[in-house]
């Protein structure tokens, strides 16, 4: 288990003895990613960034990954941002306890959502307001899987899928002239599927709400919105099918909070990208260039 989730690879090659070397190194690829970005380890980059506020000399792995964050945030107009961290914990807390925060929490938590508050100069990040922290839980997955895949093609390997928690990325097909097939689930029946893609060289995630209850009402995805401070509420679930895992896994984020027509609208406008798109009514919506996946 890498970043909280399951990582699965499968590698197709005629030597079983190189197939399993090379699915451990990216395995091991993706454990030092981790080890930099999660904010479950007390030594990461990140949590030393958290901690600090600073962080010299980091990674040119956790530079490019915050300024990748950097990027999406801006592209989304903010709805998506690195620095949402408080503000998740602010409603985590908030609903254990069996309410939503106030306005005035959420409007503090806002302060420290602001992207634009982060200072790179080099290999130096500094995070400009007192409290703020970032998380990369909605890229530093995307990133590990494109990682892992880098380091097959190193070993040789021609057909691969490495599938971390759902976001997938292939080498190749699974063999010659056959793709990798993936199953893209419904959000209102998880037993069920929307449709099946085929892919080689390319990669795949969805963003969707697994909704939880305020007391007995439905009320809240796990998605927060950082520019209003609340979650986001329009959709089911956004699948993003990218030329790499980390655009394919914020972009599926930046879509889930962006709603139907924002969200459509930028992916059209992006190229080389496409989505899925459930909407809270349960309408299916493609991007015009979706079905050349569909089998």
């Amino acid at each position: 288990s890498i970043m909280g989730t399951s990582v699965s690879i499968t590698v197709i090659h005629p030597s079983p003895e190189e197939a399993k070397e090379a699915a451990n190194l990216a395995f091991s690829e993706m454990g030092k990613i981790e080890d930099l970005m999660s904010v479950y380890k007390e030594d990461s980059e990140v949590s030393t960034l958290n901690r600090e506020g600073f962080l010299k000399d980091a990674s040119p792995e956790t530079i490019y990954v915050i300024k990748k964050g950097i990027y999406y945030s801006e592209l989304s107009g903010g709805a998506f941002s690195i620095c949402v961290l408080p503000l998740l914990e602010l409603w985590e807390k908030r609903l254990e306890m069996g309410m939503a925060p106030t306005e005035a929490e959420i409007e503090e938590a806002l302060e420290l959502a602001d992207f634009r508050s982060i200072r790179i100069d080099g290999g130096d990040v500094e995070l400009l307001k007192k409290g703020m922290r970032i998380t990369l839980g909605g890229i530093a997955k995307g990133y590990a899987v494109d990682r892992a895949i880098e380091v097959l093609r190193r070993k040789g390997i021609g057909h691969a899928l490495v599938n971390a928690g759902g976001d997938i990325r292939a080498i190749g097909g699974k063999v010659e002239g056959v793709p990798w097939r993936i199953g893209i689930r419904d959000p209102r029946n998880k037993r069920r599927f929307i449709t099946v893609v085929e892919i080689g060289d390319r990669a795949i995630a969805t963003s969707g709400s697994y909704e939880r209850y305020i007391g007995r009402e439905l009320k809240v995805s796990h998605i927060i919105n950082a520019k209003t401070g609340r979650p986001a509420q329009e959709l089911l679930s956004a699948t993003i099918i990218a030329e790499n895992a980390i655009d394919a896994d914020v972009l599926s984020t930046v879509v889930f909070l962006l709603g139907l027509e924002k969200g459509m609208e930028l992916v059209e406008e992006m190229g080389h990208v496409e989505a899925l798109i459930v909407t809270k009514k349960g309408e299916v919506v493609r991007s015009s260039g979706f079905r050349r996946y569909e089998g």
